[in-house]
């Protein structure tokens, strides 16, 4: 079906990066979100109650596709109607049991429906992937992704710049690893190790929902796989205290707004990703990394921050390839079928390249 118009859900920091680049890129834009109209950008922008089924209908119904930049727990609502529509559905979420919803939904889909479009789960699923096709055989692959702020203070060292809900679950819900050739799950903040970019120490560890469906699909052909978490030294030993000793893990909600209040968001971000796979090529044991930095973009309307760019530009990278016909237009697209090299020759993919 053809992709022209597109309904942007959600108009928060993401969202309206989001909406902005789908606009630059030719795309019909709208905007919903319930803190109602707003000004200032190139597009529409109309309230909605997205909880209420006569406006999800009327939102779906005027549509070719929606990306759905809202929180996890709003996505699969926007789900079910987009599919009843018969409308393409992209949207940015880490929560595996919404994924896995959207997954049995896509077996009578008529268009295509593509969550976790975003960095993680999204564009690291796109370069591991890539990374794995690398070897002849591939013993390891290891993802790692953080959000930071360039300037931390504190002994947290964070700024919450993403949805606190999604950081929350995150950091509680169980994880997904292949090791040793087995598929299972593991606790988050857990795995502890010690990491550098750019000569900066850093520190990961096991946290939900950033592999997507790379477990499913490596399963047998990758021995060692697992994603976890940056951040700067110190924060996940926080974080165990504040989840574990103090309980908050019982109280989610709460949680979010206790560090969000804590620890606001920053413009001054940076993005760091560092991805390595181990494994046989030409008959040689070799490494193979792509590590980036990526930092805030001055544009024309103001400074997009690193994470809010990252998200978004993923996102409109795999829609532009879906326009184009470079995508399946029906099912369930898992982010590793996306090519690399042809997300990095889209507009917004280019981006990712530096």
């Amino acid at each position: 079906m053809p992709l022209r118009t597109i309904a942007v859900a959600g108009l928060g920091r993401v969202g309206t990066v989001a909406a902005t680049l789908l606009y630059e890129n030719g795309f019909d834009v709208r905007g919903f979100d319930e803190r109602g109209p707003r000004t200032g950008l190139p597009f529409p922008v109309r309230g909605a109650d997205l909880t209420a089924v006569d406006d999800l209908q009327q939102m779906v119904g005027s549509v070719d596709a929606v990306l759905s930049c809202l929180p996890p727990r709003a996505n699969l609502s926007v789900a079910t109607a987009a599919h009843a529509a018969g409308i393409h559905y992209f949207d940015l979420t880490e929560d595996v049991a919404t994924a896995n919803a959207i997954l049995a939904l896509s077996s009578s889909s008529r268009a295509l429906m593509a969550p976790q479009c975003g960095l993680a789960p999204g564009f690291i699923s796109i370069v591991g992937a890539a990374q794995v096709a690398l070897f002849d055989t591939c013993r390891s692959l290891r993802l790692r992704v953080g959000a930071l702020p360039r300037h931390p203070t504190g002994l947290m060292g964070y700024a919450f710049n993403w949805s606190p809900e999604g950081v929350v679950n995150e950091y509680l819900n169980d994880c997904e690893v292949i090791e040793d050739g087995v598929r299972k799950r593991v606790s988050p903040l857990e795995w502890h190790e010690t990491l550098y970019v750019e000569g900066v120490q850093l520190e990961a560890f096991t946290t939900s929902g950033g592999l997507g469906t790379l477990c499913g699909t490596l399963h047998g052909t990758v021995a060692n796989v697992d994603y976890k978490t940056i951040r700067y030294p110190g924060h996940m030993a926080l974080m165990n205290f504040f989840f574990h000793e103090l309980l908050m893990r019982e109280r989610r909600e709460l949680a979010g707004e206790i560090l969000t209040n804590a620890k606001p968001p920053v413009d001054a971000d940076i993005v760091y990703v560092h991805v390595s796979a181990e494994g046989h090529a030409d008959g040689r044991l070799q490494r193979r990394e792509f590590v980036r930095a990526y930092r805030p973009r001055a544009t024309a309307a103001g400074t997009l921050s690193a994470i809010a760019w990252t998200t978004a530009a993923s996102a409109v990278a795999v829609i532009h390839l879906v326009r184009a016909g470079d995508l399946p237009q029906t099912g369930f697209l898992k982010q590793e079928e996306v090519p690399l090299a042809a997300f990095l020759s889209t507009p917004t993919g280019t981006l990712f390249a530096g």
